[in-house]
């Protein structure tokens, strides 16, 4: 926490379980235990900073119930915890079930023909994805929490602002984004007409970048499956804010967000193996302190 306020940070986004694991908060033992969950909540005062989110990146669709059972008990035991510390936001995945229920795997699919991968897209969704988050959000809002932040990530059925208002028009507001602009880029898709297209459906942000490599993409386009760690032959990579896109897109990215009315938490998720955590913390923080605006919007006097 005291390194986290040493960049400049504000507010910290805490993982609680999931793929993330929990080394920084466990929230089953937090929630029984009133005396731990004081000394939680007392070390994140006295470093001078509040909770943006609880984060459970997760796959409670995930057809082996030895992953999905377990998940989903984290991201439950997320909202409990969050419930008790006033924490109004969760970010999480949607998640990706297989294509059956015999299934050992998720299957994201990718395109619509031979005409049985869309008869597994309408499968997906209508069998396991809206009727678990119809559950999950009763859950949530029985505990106080109107604001699950999905991400839209590559390999959940929710990777697109168009699949992320699906899933809300069939299940309710409470179902919004984490807006993460890194996932976007190289999906060919534009986070500045992205944020527009989801307006106030943005309840939390991360800031990260990726870079996309032309001479690898045109080569063997943008679905790389080679290990992140495999950096000089991968289609894309993660990068720290301001390494994939200079300070015009950041700009134009806090801009969009004001215009759309998020005057928010900018949450930075540090993946690049370029740079060490510290560093890429630092100089993420060094970029968006000069493309935040650090002040209320002034009074438009010549309008």
């Amino acid at each position: 926490l005291q390194s986290v306020r040493s960049y400049g940070c504000d507010m910290v986004e805490i993982g609680c379980g999931g793929f993330i694991g929990k080394r920084h908060c466990d929230p089953a033992a937090l929630i029984t235990d009133d005396a731990a969950l004081a000394k939680f909540r007392d070390a994140i005062a006295s470093a001078g900073l509040t909770i943006s989110a609880l984060s459970c990146h997760m796959n409670a669709l995930h057809p082996d119930e030895a992953i999905s059972l377990v998940h989903r008990r984290d991201f439950r035991d997320t909202v409990r915890l969050a419930g008790k510390l006033g924490v109004k936001r969760i970010v999480t995945f949607a998640g990706c079930p297989g294509d059956s229920d015999q299934a050992k795997y998720p299957n994201w699919v990718t395109c619509p023909w031979p005409d049985y991968f869309s008869e597994l897209v309408t499968w997906q969704w209508e069998q396991k994805v809206i009727p678990f988050w119809r559950e999950e959000v009763k859950f949530a809002e029985e505990h106080g929490i109107y604001k699950i932040c999905l991400e839209m990530h590559p390999g959940d059925v929710v990777h697109s602002p168009e699949k992320l208002l699906r899933l809300r028009d069939a299940v309710g507001p409470t179902i919004g984004c984490n807006f993460d602009p890194s996932h976007l880029f190289w999906q060919g898709i534009d986070p500045i007409t992205a944020v527009r297209m989801l307006g106030d459906v943005i309840y939390h942000v991360h800031a990260k970048d990726s870079k996309v490599d032309p001479q690898i993409v045109n080569r063997v386009g943008v679905l790389d499956t080679k290990p992140y760690a495999d950096e000089l032959h991968r289609a894309w990579i993660f990068r720290t804010v301001g390494y994939g896109h200079g300070l015009e897109f950041w700009k134009a990215f806090v801009s969009e967000l004001r215009l759309i009315g998020y005057d928010d938490v900018l949450s930075i998720e540090h993946e690049d193996g370029l740079f060490s955590g510290g560093e890429g913390m630092a100089k993420a923080a060094e970029t968006l302190k000069q493309v935040m605006p650090h002040q209320p919007r002034g009074k438009m006097w010549w309008d």
